[in-house]
């Protein structure tokens, strides 16, 4: 099974497909405020971000993830990172039957932005209608209330915390000490009215 780097692209935001080559413009994007990654691994170095990235493009090589670096379509500008993981396959076909969302950052100019809902629709429509999985989970620090708020806006309902389930990451935390994860999920049945409600966001 194999999953190939592709582009979603969208009005706001072109989702392409993470490179070594981006990680100058990456670190800009990262560095302009790091206020707002209390809860999350974004690195702070040229050395750093080559070493995340490299992390996930090792990962994608094993069908574990598609990272993408999210570009303003404004400027043509990389403002941060998010991907598909977590990948879990039908038995009987070649595309999954549930992926994640997740590892996602905004530069902080990009967050106040339709930026993020756009990525979250482009990313749930290709999920659900290009490899027709039955399930997306969205999963957070169950501390973050930011983050939880937004998940809950797109449409993602709370499944349960699980304890100690994943480290910890980002500068209000102790990083890689175990957290609580808030589980959120969206499910194929639930698709066609959260695709509504993302693009009447976005068009309103």
């Amino acid at each position: 099974m194999r999953l190939e780097a592709f582009t979603l692209g969208g009005t706001h935001v072109r989702l392409v497909p993470l490179t070594r080559a981006l990680a100058p413009a990456l670190l800009v994007a990262a560095n302009r405020d790091r206020s707002t990654f209390g809860f999350t691994a974004v690195p702070d170095d040229l050395t750093s971000m080559e070493a995340y990235i490299d992390g996930l493009l090792a990962d994608a090589q094993r069908d574990a993830a598609v990272p993408f670096a999210q570009v303003r379509v404004a400027d043509g500008a990389p403002v941060g990172c998010t991907r598909f993981m977590n990948i879990l396959w039908w038995p009987d076909r070649s595309t999954p039957i549930e992926v994640e969302i997740g590892g996602t950052w905004l530069a902080t100019d990009a967050q106040r932005s339709p930026i993020n809902t756009e990525a979250k629709l482009l990313l749930l429509r290709h999920a659900f209608e290009q490899w027709h999985v039955a399930r997306v989970a969205i999963c957070t620090d169950a501390r973050n209330e930011r983050s939880r708020a937004a998940i809950e806006r797109l449409g993602g309902r709370l499944e349960g915390i699980l304890r100690n389930h994943r480290p910890s990451a980002g500068h209000s935390t102790s990083p890689g000490t175990p957290r609580d994860t808030a589980a959120y999920s969206i499910i194929d049945t639930e698709w066609p009215a959260v695709r509504d409600r993302l693009e009447a966001r976005l068009h309103g």
